[in-house]
């Protein structure tokens, strides 16, 4: 069983989290305890605690760790913690394993923001809309918003962590029939109806419980049959009925 700082080191690498600097330590809550039993959610919901307890957690992975003080974890449950840094690598953006899910090759950074890039774009196999966009659903389990582009196939997507009018007309532009994001933003609207480009929005939430999933993945491929990763299905602790 691995200990709390053996995970963090390995979420450091994974995620970079030293280009976050200002980010707090992946061990936001340090405990002595080997891990045997890992939770991973966005943030600490009204009953953390009872779900630490009922699925027999050593320790927890929040996304939004800041509110966790008020859950009142058993002293010797740990938390590890990444925000930014998970964002960037896990959710959508320059994210390789989304990627391969989505069965892009060619992948280049697309757009930037601090310095770093938000976006990634790259070829699929030509493929009719309906059919990418049920990919994407299936990636993500559901989508928040649809709207059909004018082309006849998807050859290109972008999948970029903002929708601006700047990023969809550049998108466009660079030849994508698709464009993927986490929430629709007014200001993309206009430019993506002027372009003909599609959107599809998978919701905020969804985009980082799919992070949540890949980052239990990475954890026990790394660490084989010392852990058992447990992702909430919502994100949040549940609360009690």
């Amino acid at each position: 069983m691995p200990a709390l700082a053996e995970l963090a080191a390995f979420i450091d690498q994974a995620l970079d989290t030293r280009a976050f600097p200002d980010e707090p330590t992946t061990v936001f809550v340090a405990s002595g305890r080997l891990v045997a039993r890992l939770g991973l959610a966005l943030e600490p919901g009204p009953d953390l605690a009872r779900w630490v307890d009922a699925d027999r957690l050593d320790a927890v992975f929040l996304h939004r760790p800041w509110r966790v003080a008020d859950a009142h974890l058993p002293a010797n449950v740990g938390v590890l913690a990444s925000h930014a840094a998970f964002d960037h690598r896990l959710t959508i953006g320059p994210n390789p394993d989304l990627a391969r899910d989505l069965g892009l090759r060619g992948v280049r950074p697309f757009g930037e923001k601090d310095g770093r890039p938000i976006g990634m774009m790259g070829d699929a196999e030509p493929a009719d809309p309906a059919a990418c966009i049920e990919r994407i659903t299936r990636t993500f389990g559901g989508v928040d918003d649809v709207l059909p582009g004018r082309a006849d196939a998807v050859r290109r997507i972008a999948a970029v962590g903002a929708m601006t009018d700047t990023l969809v007309r550049q998108a466009a532009a660079d030849g994508a029939e698709l464009y993927v994001t986490g929430q629709v933003r007014q200001p993309g609207l206009r430019a993506a109806a002027e372009t003909g480009i599609g959107i599809v929005a998978v919701g905020h939430a969804r985009s980082e419980v799919y992070g949540l999933r890949l980052l239990a993945a990475m954890l026990e491929r790394r660490f084989g049959r010392a852990i058992g990763c447990v992702v909430h299905p919502r994100g949040t602790a549940p609360a009690h009925p």
